[in-house]
């Protein structure tokens, strides 16, 4: 290929999806020259799946995003159809916003924030290669021959990379919707030395909205008063979302075709997704279940495309469009888009460090789908760490990582490049070992002094945020400070909620202690005539009910903090350390784990072999 050499940039992205959005913008919001690649214009901030953002465990990723000043929440804010909190009923740290989003018009807004922001260019190009030298990064070469020379390079190509769709018989080279796939660019990694692996994914048909019967479907409206990402003011929502089922029809038309179903015929040869299977296998794996739940969400105010959450298939075209028909409300239904399974190519997450860079590339990044996650909010989140990474390293100041006590992000890139993944690994509120300290309603707390010392968090929003730590420190003092005069009005809340009555006064906190007691109990017993926000008053409310709870987990955060501190030299011989196992020495020597905590967590290191890893320490080293 001839090549001619285009404009010196300090940092290129490949991919503007959602972890390619916000390292671009991370870069360039830190004031370093970037440019964003990406394979059709058109087709900036995508929804290939699922048109909203949040959800369970999901939404926790988005208020640290927004936190740390990436843009995925304000734009979820901005484009919202029906804002929902899952798990409302449960306790606070699992509580996860989700929001249906207008899938054009989230589009629309990151290609509009993309290019107007400083220090950042747009560009459709399909990059071929990754320009190595001497084990570090030169730049990139796109298809037509221009080299783009630079200092970073991330990787946030999602399920294009050597992309490939299949619907039933039928398997094709494609990225997602049909897009061109990145196919060159893996044979130019596989050079580089980056060890690939291949993952599928798969996405449910979209129907016309005027061929459903909804007097047949349960209707599910969003919140009455939304929470929105960051706790923006509320808007109102838009259209409401239904529920649909299958049933014993719709399962046995499933079962008869499986011998057309890539995934049972052999033609489908990635690793899934476990936790978003496809209808066929939820008919195979739960076949005691009589039925299966099928959400049906609107795609935006402007356009009458249906998307069918639960019914994600690669069966072939004729088989879906009967077993949509035997569902009870859509027996009429008209297909807009065809389901199809899409196997991608992706990195082996164990050959990064926790700031998404290669260990042995000096500069080359890795974000999202790229890094085996699965999901547009873990892949907007690794972009951003990557992003701001590249940034400072572009700078020469440093690095800049989240451990588990203190993220979500944390806890997820922690998993991927220390545990690895062999399947696309999406983030829960399960994976956290801290989830009561992680809460969506603390995220600013946690996170946006971070954010405002990286340049990501304006001025404004920073003196907001204090000014609203103000406002809840004054709210939790007087809750524990004040008492509630014992009388009449305290005793008759008492016995309503099932206390005996008291005769007595009582410390505000003590009583809101009590699970069938609310702060809103205690301010209309306080005659409290001072107004506060709705989020203020429950994040209050929240600190006090578990504050014995919350103390523990920080006393485990405390002891485990030493086991982070102690840090693992870089130049470690593994395999000369007595008394280490040899899968041990094995695992570390290949992973070289930057402390004690991190090595313990890195599968096939035993208990015995951190004690022996603390007495080289202490040794200084010395056998």
């Amino acid at each position: 290929m001839i090549k001619y050499t285009a404009e010196k940039t300090q940092v290129a992205i490949i991919g503007a999806g959602h972890a390619g959005i916000e390292a671009a913008l991370a870069c360039a919001r830190m004031g370093v020259k970037s440019i964003l690649f990406t394979l059709t214009l058109d087709l900036v901030g995508n929804m290939p799946c699922n048109p909203s953002i949040g959800g369970t465990g999901k939404g926790h990723l988005v208020f640290e995003i927004d936190a740390l000043g990436g843009e995925m929440g304000r734009a979820a804010n901005a484009v919202m159809l029906q804002s929902r909190m899952l798990n409302a009923s449960k306790g606070p740290a699992v509580r996860s916003l989700r929001m249906q989003s207008d899938r054009v018009r989230y589009r629309d807004y990151m290609k509009k924030i993309i290019e107007n922001t400083e220090n950042l260019t747009l560009k459709q190009s399909e990059v071929v290669s990754v320009e190595t030298e001497n084990g570090r990064v030169i730049g990139v070469t796109t298809s037509f021959g221009a080299f783009y020379p630079c200092e970073c390079v991330i990787i946030a190509t999602g399920t294009s990379l050597g992309g490939r769709i299949i619907v039933g018989e039928e398997a094709y080279e494609s990225g997602p919707d049909n897009t061109l796939p990145a196919k060159r660019l893996v044979d130019s990694l596989a050079e580089a030395g980056v060890k690939l692996a291949r993952f599928k994914t798969g996405t449910p048909p979209r129907i016309h909205a005027d061929s459903i019967d909804y007097s047949k479907l349960e209707r599910q409206d969003g919140d009455t008063d939304p929470i929105m990402f960051g706790f923006a003011p509320s808007r109102e929502n838009l259209l409401p979302c239904y529920i649909a089922y299958t049933n014993e029809k719709t399962h046995k038309i499933i079962r008869d075709n499986l011998d057309r179903s890539p995934l049972y015929s052999g033609v489908i040869h990635g690793t899934g997704p476990r936790y978003c299977p496809s209808i066929e296998d939820k008919v195979v794996r739960f076949s005691d279940k009589e039925r299966h739940q099928i959400f049906i969400e609107p795609m935006g105010t402007d356009t009458k495309e249906i998307y069918l959450q639960g019914l994600s298939s690669s069966l072939p075209e004729e088989v879906q469009l009967q077993l949509i028909r035997s569902i009870e409300g859509l027996e009429n239904a008209v297909f807009m888009r065809t389901a199809y399974a899409i196997e991608y190519d992706c990195c082996d997450p164990l050959q990064l460090k926790n700031t998404l860079e290669f260990r042995e590339i000096s500069g080359l990044f890795g974000a999202g789908q790229f890094n085996g996650s699965s999901g547009y909010e873990e892949a907007a989140a690794q972009g951003l760490i990557a992003g701001i990474n590249a940034a400072l390293k572009v700078k020469g100041q440093g690095e800049f990582t989240l451990n588990r006590s203190e993220s979500y992000i944390g806890t997820l890139i922690d998993d991927l490049v220390t545990k690895g993944t062999n399947e696309p690994y999406r983030i829960m509120t399960s994976r956290s070992e801290y989830r009561l300290l992680l809460r969506q309603d603390n995220a600013k707390t946690r996170l946006m002094p971070k954010g405002y010392g990286l340049g990501l968090v304006s001025d404004d929003c920073y003196n907001a945020f204090k000014e609203e730590e103000e406002q809840l420190a004054s709210l939790i003092y007087a809750l524990e400070h004040e008492s509630i005069k014992g009388g009449e009005a305290l005793d008759d809340l008492l016995e309503s909620r099932g206390y005996a009555r008291t005769g007595a006064g009582i410390v505000k906190a003590e009583l809101l202690k009590r699970p069938e007691i609310t702060i809103y109990d205690i301010l209309a017993l306080s005659n409290d005539e001072r107004v506060y926000d709705k989020n203020i008053l429950a994040r209050a409310e929240t600190e006090i009910k578990y504050s014995g709870y919350i103390k523990r987990q920080l006393a485990e955060v405390e002891r485990f903090a030493k086991l982070e501190e102690k840090r693992l030299p870089p130049d470690i011989d593994y395999t000369a350390i007595r008394g280490l196992r040899l899968e041990a020495a094995q695992k570390l020597q290949k992973l070289r784990p930057e402390s004690i905590g991190r090595a313990s967590r890195i599968s096939g290191v035993s208990p015995s072999d951190i004690q022996v890893l603390l007495i080289y320490l202490s040794q200084g080293g010395k056998q």
